[in-house]
C-alpha cells in the first residue's frame, strides 16, 4: 500500500525536514537542505520505512479490536430463563 500525505501534511512534512537539518547538520555541510531535496527526502523515507511504521500500526489496531471482539459477550450479556427468578418472592427480614 501506497502511503501519500495530504497537500498541507506534505508542506508541513518538508519544512520539518529542512528545519531539522538546518538546525541538526548545516554546521557539517556547507549547502543547505532545500525544498525539492526534502521533498525526495520525504518520498525516500515514505516509501522505504513508512510501510513498517503502517504495518505495525495495522497489527496494534487488530491486537485493540480483537480484545474488543473478544470482551463482546461479556458488555453485551443477558442472562436466559430469569423471568421466574425476578418473581420470586423476596424472604422477610428478620430482626
Amino acid at each position: 500500500m501506497e502511503i501519500e500525505l495530504s497537500k498541507e501534511d506534505r508542506a508541513l512534512a518538508i519544512t520539518s525536514l529542512e528545519r531539522y537539518f538546518k538546525e541538526h547538520f548545516a554546521e557539517h555541510f556547507e549547502q543547505r537542505l532545500g525544498n525539492i531535496q526534502a521533498g525526495a527526502l520525504l518520498n525516500f523515507f515514505l516509501e522505504e520505512v513508512g510501510p513498517c511504521v503502517y504495518n505495525q500500526a495495522v497489527a496494534d489496531v487488530q491486537d485493540r479490536l480483537q480484545l474488543r471482539v473478544s470482551e463482546v459477550d461479556i458488555e453485551c450479556h443477558a442472562d436466559s430463563f430469569g423471568y421466574w427468578q425476578r418473581r420470586a418472592p423476596k424472604p422477610p427480614n428478620k430482626r
